[in-house]
């Protein structure tokens, strides 16, 4: 691709991201701080990836969640998950109508643009297969007849690391299909007291406007693949999720500590949403650092470590930053 056409989409993001900035503002009049938070969600939203948030409680998880719906022009449903939930429960179910002997379908709340699925771990696995379709296929099935899910459709989850009793172990196949995974962190003493100020108050809301329509979403969607990603970067990706599969290839001592790595669902993810991020600054091409800055959020939850690793203390976290001081940058 030579320098005019990399200008001429450089242009058209430039144009076509007029928004984003509408968006943060509007986020930014219920949430303090946590601008990572709000980064991530808006790289999920743009490069139609679901999202797993992992904190403890009280980080405005579900709050950030819930106002970028608002912020948005699309329907918007949560679905607290509870142990005695049932896959009708999330997909909907079937009505027989005894006069006629008919049956009619009613749909559940996972029709919807947005879904806030709350302390996902806390279902077992029936409603997790379900939801797993919907992610997956974007489709759910209802007795005999599947059902397409509108687009944008985008599963945002939440859990609590902390807490054990009564929540289950997600799939490794369903926590694949998550593109990035959040670790969430506490606001700093600024941030805190911001939010003591804004918050304090017993029953006031704030109001938070649609600034921003699904077919704005969808034309930046598009706009996303054409942003320029060079060869040399795409080699580059495919290198780091190489690495975590062949470590001694990149001279690197992880072998014992890596009992799986990265799926080919990593390679894809990673150079999409490095897009999301190119986008969501401006340009209309990727550079290293837009894949660095993304890379955790797509990788961390994609190693499964050994028990060495474990015993040892190393962490998912630790090897990727292993692997990204190792890979060589173009």
């Amino acid at each position: 691709m030579n320098q005019a056409e990399i200008q001429a989409i450089n242009e058209k993001v430039k144009r076509e991201s007029a928004f984003v900035e509408k968006l943060r503002s509007e986020i930014a009049k219920v949430i303090v701080g946590q601008d990572y938070i709000i980064e991530r969600l808006l790289v999920g939203l743009l490069a139609d990836g679901h999202i797993l948030l992992e904190g403890v409680p009280g980080l405005a998880k579900t709050l950030s969640i819930s106002t970028l719906a608002r912020a948005i022009s699309a329907t918007f449903h949560r679905i607290q998950f509870t142990p005695d939930l049932l896959p009708a429960d999330l997909i909907g179910t079937q009505i027989y109508h005894p006069k006629d002997g008919t049956f009619s379908v009613r749909k559940g709340p996972l029709f919807a643009n947005i879904i806030l699925a709350d302390e996902i771990n806390r279902a077992p696995a029936k409603v997790q297969s379900a939801l797993l379709e919907a992610m997956q296929e974007r489709q759910v099935t209802i007795g005999e007849e599947s059902f397409k899910l509108d687009e944008p459709f985008l599963v945002l989850a939440t859990q609590n690391p902390i807490e054990q009793e009564g929540v289950y172990q997600l799939p490794e196949a369903q926590v694949d299909r998550f593109m990035l995974k959040l670790k969430i962190t506490y606001p700093n003493r600024d941030e805190e007291k911001e939010i003591l100020k804004r918050m304090a108050k017993v029953g006031k809301k704030i109001d938070v406007a649609a600034v921003v329509t699904i077919s704005e979403i969808l034309r930046a969607r598009q706009t996303l693949n054409e942003i320029y990603l060079d060869e040399k970067l795409e080699k580059y990706i495919v290198d780091i999720v190489f690495a975590t599969r062949e470590p001694k290839q990149f001279k690197l001592d992880l072998e014992e500590y890596i009992e799986y790595g990265a799926s080919p669902r990593a390679t894809i993810y990673l150079s999409l949403a490095a897009k999301a991020h190119a986008f969501l600054q401006g340009r209309g091409y990727v550079t290293p650092q837009d894949v660095k800055k993304i890379g955790h959020d797509v990788l961390r939850h994609r190693i499964i470590v050994t028990y060495e690793a474990e015993a040892d203390e190393m962490t998912s976290e630790t090897i990727i930053d292993k692997v990204f001081e190792t890979v060589e940058v173009p």
